[in-house]
């Protein structure tokens, strides 16, 4: 993505991280509830965003960090507009899982963790998407895609590419 993420916290945004997390000085067992929240206005838990988090609730950095990397569907780094998450259930694997990550990794020319140069698009895994009825499934966002195949999953990642140019072109 070029300039980091990390740079790009605006100061009116860390205001409203405080905002959220404050209520919650000492109360360690609220930290999901404060990440959570924090997260519709983060696109990211960048160092600044998790030092704010702690000073607020009086907890380490480290603390507020090894909470949110724990998680998959956190990012503490640079991320794509649409989250691919690949299933990982078994249904999923039994039905040809495998081949569908191996096009996905292919077409996108990234590796399960990491984003595409433009941007756009971040592979990650998903212990399951409760899917199985369509296995294999990926959820892309909010939106689930099944009964996967290398050649249909293409076309999925391709409808969101011609998505994003013919908005870019209004």
């Amino acid at each position: 993505m070029g300039t980091s993420e990390y740079s790009q916290v605006a100061p009116l945004t860390l205001v409203e991280v405080a905002r959220l997390a404050a209520p919650y000085r000492d109360q360690p067992d609220q930290l999901m509830r404060v990440v959570l929240d924090v997260e519709k206005v983060v696109p990211v838990f960048s160092p600044q965003v998790t030092a704010v988090i702690a000073r607020e609730m009086n907890l380490s950095q480290t603390e507020v960090y090894s909470f949110i990397s724990f998680y998959e569907r956190l990012y503490t780094g640079e991320r794509g507009k649409y989250i691919i998450h690949m299933c990982q259930s078994a249904p999923c694997h039994i039905r040809g899982a495998k081949e569908v990550l191996a096009a996905i990794e292919e077409f996108l020319e990234i590796k399960i963790g990491e984003t595409t140069e433009d941007g756009l698009f971040t592979l990650a895994y998903a212990p399951c998407i409760g899917a199985c009825d369509v296995a294999p499934a990926i959820m892309i966002n909010d939106r689930v895609f099944g009964n996967l195949t290398p050649e249909s999953v293409r076309d999925v990642l391709k409808s969101f590419i011609r998505e994003e140019v013919s908005g870019w072109r209004r």
